[in-house]
């Protein structure tokens, strides 16, 4: 059995215990986990993410949020996905960037992940890290999802490392300092 499917086996069985559900042990810390993996692994945790949300038979319900998806969908609403692909071309992809995290922000991500009740069980799922880079970065979102979701888990899937200091996307970006989150099972945080 490879590491990673090992790994994530475990993640299976840690967010169904009462502890992850409720925060305990935390130190009144917020309720945010990462599980980081190599990134040569991204078709293997996505495969495990489709399986663990279509399962009925948890002890939690997974809300998951594609963050990329996400992106796609702010860009459809603002009706600026059609431009954008336009603008690249003539303006280049740092103009393009630019204007797309002026729409792109914090506050939007979170109004459109935002759902009520959260319910007892729920576990925000944030996936498509890699895939909405460099349109937004999760070190500041987890800061922005602080005040909207405090009563129920969030784990983050995270195609880089975390050392409970810094997250290092894809271990290769700049470092970003994050240090409210936990490593929710061990073997890819070096």
């Amino acid at each position: 059995m490879s590491n990673i499917t090992e790994r994530l086996d475990n993640l299976k069985i840690e967010i169904q215990k009462p502890e992850f559900l409720e925060g305990k042990g935390l130190s009144n810390e917020v309720n945010i986990r990462i599980f980081c993996y190599d990134p040569s692994d991204e078709m293997v945790v996505r495969h495990f993410t489709e399986q663990l949300v279509a399962d009925q038979s948890l002890n939690c319900h997974l809300v998951e949020q594609n963050l990329y998806k996400v992106f796609l969908s702010i860009c459809d609403e603002k009706r600026i996905t059609d431009k954008a692909i336009e603008m690249e071309p003539k303006k280049g992809k740092d103009v393009l960037l630019k204007n797309l995290q002026k729409f792109a922000t914090n506050k939007f991500f979170v109004e459109k992940m935002q759902y009520e009740p959260h319910s007892k069980g729920d576990v925000l799922l944030l996936t498509g890290v890699g895939e909405v880079f460099p349109f937004m970065r999760v070190h500041s979102l987890l800061e922005a999802l602080q005040p909207a979701f405090p009563d129920i888990p969030i784990l983050v899937m995270y195609p880089g490392r975390y050392d409970g200091h810094f997250v290092k996307l894809f271990d290769k970006l700049e470092p970003n300092p994050y240090y409210r989150a936990f490593n929710i099972v061990g073997g890819a945080e070096k």
